[in-house]
């Protein structure tokens, strides 16, 4: 239990910057939010007086529509940006950008920004409430704070857990901002996959690294899958996707194999017969499309936790 009413901080950089009451505190603000949106009118009147700017340097589908929805029915008024049809693909440097924004009276920025610490380059240098939506391969903190609750609203704790992340740990922002979430919640966390996809710095974050993904699924009581990010790679990490599939994918032989159920997790996008077969995608193990809809309500949780603290 949260022994806190608001945030220790402004801002969402990273996971790495709050505290495990803050996490709970968005985690039981969420619960409130999960209810608003299963009623008939799923909207509240909480940002009405609030405009807020999402501002997505990279493409983005699910991060991007789950926090403009989460801000619509909160009834903040919401700008979006894209990089690729704006003044930056002329030269115009990011802080010009937001500046430019930021005159027009918006109140909070939601970025998504190749560059890592892009985000905490904001927050100091701007008057307004920053969200990190993701910064390269730093952190992505709201996608680690929606796989909490959902493993929290499927297991009913945390405390105990055993959590394996699969696949690309070297580039993904997701896995760093999960592996401080749930540590900092009472998991224990193993990273599994090739070991050139194996940064050699993670074992000083107190994880513990498994190269056989049947020995991590006996282990674990939540496995979450990720996706190799191609478009990140300048060298070949390993021979091909289909051998990546061979001896990291998962299939439902493999859950069957194992003496209890485990449950899988995606952050998306999917890219199915690689990392997981759809068949283990679509199946009771899953918990994939409840992320999608926690995101909504952990990001509605997000933005009023801040908005809050918007003048002190």
């Amino acid at each position: 239990m949260p022994t806190i009413q608001e945030l220790s901080t402004p801002h969402l950089l990273g996971i790495k910057y709050l505290s495990e009451d803050d996490i709970q505190l968005i985690l039981e603000t969420t619960d409130n939010f999960k209810e608003v949106l299963n009623r008939p009118i799923k909207k509240v009147p909480s940002l009405r007086d609030l405009t807020i700017a999402n501002l997505f340097f990279e493409n983005s589908t699910r991060t991007k529509l789950s926090f403009e929805l989460a801000e619509k029915r909160l009834s903040a008024d919401v700008i979006n940006f894209a990089a690729s049809s704006s003044s930056v693909s002329k030269g115009e440097t990011l802080i010009d950008t937001v500046n430019n924004i930021l005159a027009m009276k918006v109140d909070m920025v939601v970025m998504r920004h190749p560059a890592p610490g892009a985000a905490h380059f904001l927050a100091k240098n701007i008057n307004a409430n920053i969200i990190n939506a993701g910064d390269g391969t730093h952190e992505h903190p709201t996608q680690a704070l929606l796989d909490a609750y959902s493993i929290r609203e499927k297991m009913g704790d945390l405390i105990g857990k055993k959590v394996v992340i699969v696949g690309d740990i070297l580039h993904s922002r997701v896995a760093l901002s999960n592996i401080f979430c749930l540590q900092k919640l009472g998991a224990t966390v193993k990273v599994c996959g090739p070991p050139t996809l194996i940064p050699k710095y993670v074992t000083t974050l107190g994880v513990t690294v498994e190269h056989d993904i049947r020995k991590a699924l006996a282990w674990c009581d939540v496995a979450n899958l990720l996706r190799i990010q191609l478009e990140r790679q300048t060298v070949k990490y390993f021979p091909s996707l289909r051998e990546y599939a061979l001896f990291y994918g998962v299939n439902k032989k493999m859950l069957d194999e194992l003496d209890k159920k485990i449950v899988i997790m995606h952050p998306g996008p999917i890219n199915r017969g690689v990392e997981v077969t759809s068949e283990v995608a679509d199946s009771e193990h899953s918990i994939i499309l409840s992320q999608v809809e926690n995101g909504v309500a952990v990001r509605m949780a997000v933005l009023y936790l801040l908005a809050t603290k918007r003048g002190k």
